[in-house]
């Protein structure tokens, strides 16, 4: 009996660290924005929320920032009301040197966002809905190369869902596998 009782208080742990799944409620997280600001997820109900994870090095990354194309991906998104969150887990020092951020940026001290929703690469991103569910996860794009020159050609998923969830329909593509630099937990 006590195995049992064991093994049951496993599944059940096992359950509650689970990944995110598309259309169920994303993990809430509370932390401290780059100016020390406590931020929370649930402080954005009712608006669709996208997080981004964010490494100055990655050359995935640069390849999005040094042109100004995640830049734009963001005042775009945040002209149509949507929350741009970049999540910084590996605690790297951004500067106005690493780029021009309209988002937020999140210091996830202890990688506690980072396990809460599996994030794997830089930009790993997440876009959640205004219900609070999750609506996708996976790849910026569709063309996982660290050339600027690829951006126009790929389909971009973050932006797409957000169309979908404006024009209040389901977004075509929920997952897509990420791709970009390892987030180091």
């Amino acid at each position: 009996m006590r195995l049992l009782t064991s093994l049951l208080a496993c599944f059940i742990a096992l359950a509650a660290s689970a990944a995110p799944e598309i259309g169920k409620p994303a993990p809430d997280f509370t932390a401290k924005d780059k100016d020390g600001k406590t931020v929370s997820l649930s402080d954005f109900k009712g608006k669709t929320v996208v997080l981004e994870w964010y490494n100055p090095g990655c050359p995935y990354v640069k390849k999005f920032y040094d042109v100004g194309a995640m830049q734009n991906a963001q005042k775009d998104a945040i002209g149509q009301g949507v929350v741009w969150l970049v999540i910084n887990t590996g605690g790297h020092k951004l500067n106005e040197t690493n780029g021009y951020y309209p988002a937020t940026v999140i210091n996830d001290e202890g990688s506690k966002i980072a396990r809460a929703y599996e994030a794997k690469t830089t930009p790993h991103c997440f876009v959640i809905d205004a219900k609070g569910n999750l609506a996708y996860k996976g790849a910026i794009d569709s063309i996982a190369s660290t050339k600027s020159t690829d951006i126009e050609k790929a389909i971009n998923y973050v932006a797409v869902t957000i169309k979908a969830l404006k024009d209040g329909k389901a977004p075509e593509v929920t997952s897509t596998k990420s791709y970009g630099c390892g987030v180091k937990y």
